[in-house]
């Protein structure tokens, strides 16, 4: 049964047009992002099925691939990169939804701001916060991904666009999608690095945030600093 056969009601396109977009479920607004089912099931069957498979869970779905949503019947290259899109243009939304120019006051605001770009991340990536002398963020920008070393985060780059925004003070980030919280001696030796460069520039290291799916670590509450 395709969904032009099932009450209208029931049709999320319809339902969406006749009650608008609030009075849809999470499997409604998926059968929409699909646009149609398999030979064997319609779009909202087999949107059903998988919100089941992620808990109902917006954020377990976008940790899916394209691999991952492949291995559901009916869904292939076209509808897998549908639905990352849609939870890209989610996450993106929020990320502008950060008041412009916001004071970080303490190491949760810089997690505020950090965790929607790092939570659910399944490679590092190394971000940075620039801030003026009262604490404002005037440009957060991203730096690598793939891991994080001496090596890899290159800390003339990390200058120069903190002295291209006249910035005084920035906050480093990277993820660990491992769920550690635990700072590797890469990370600190990093860490100390920046801190020594960012003093002979007059630009103050102000904090290293490690980020996971559900928490955060904050070097300058630690005493790591």
């Amino acid at each position: 049964m395709t969904i032009k056969y099932l009450a209208e009601d029931d049709r999320p396109r319809e339902k969406f047009l006749l009650k608008g977009k609030n009075s849809l479920s999470d499997s409604e607004l998926l059968a929409i992002i699909m646009g149609s089912g398999s030979r064997d099931e319609s779009a909202l069957e087999l949107a059903r099925k998988i919100m089941t498979s992620v808990d109902n869970s917006w954020h377990q779905l976008s940790l899916l691939s394209n691999k991952d949503l492949m291995k559901f019947k009916g869904v292939g290259a076209v509808k897998a990169v549908s639905i990352i899109a849609a939870l890209e243009i989610g996450k993106r939304r929020a990320v502008q939804e950060i008041p412009e120019k916001p004071i970080i006051s303490n190491s949760k605001d810089a997690y505020f701001i950090l965790k929607n770009q790092l939570s659910d991340l399944r490679t590092e990536e190394f971000w940075a916060l620039f801030l003026n002398q009262s604490n404002k963020v005037i440009h957060i920008s991203q730096l690598t991904q793939g891991g994080i070393s001496q090596s890899v985060v290159d800390v003339r780059i990390l200058f120069k666009t903190a002295l291209d925004y006249f910035s005084t003070g920035i906050i480093i980030a990277h993820n660990h999608p491992s769920g550690s919280l635990k700072a590797s001696k890469e990370d600190i030796c990093i860490t100390q690095k920046i801190k020594e460069a960012g003093a002979l520039l007059s630009i103050q290291l102000l904090d290293h945030i490690i980020v996971t799916e559900d928490a955060y670590l904050s070097f300058s509450d630690e005493g790591l600093l």
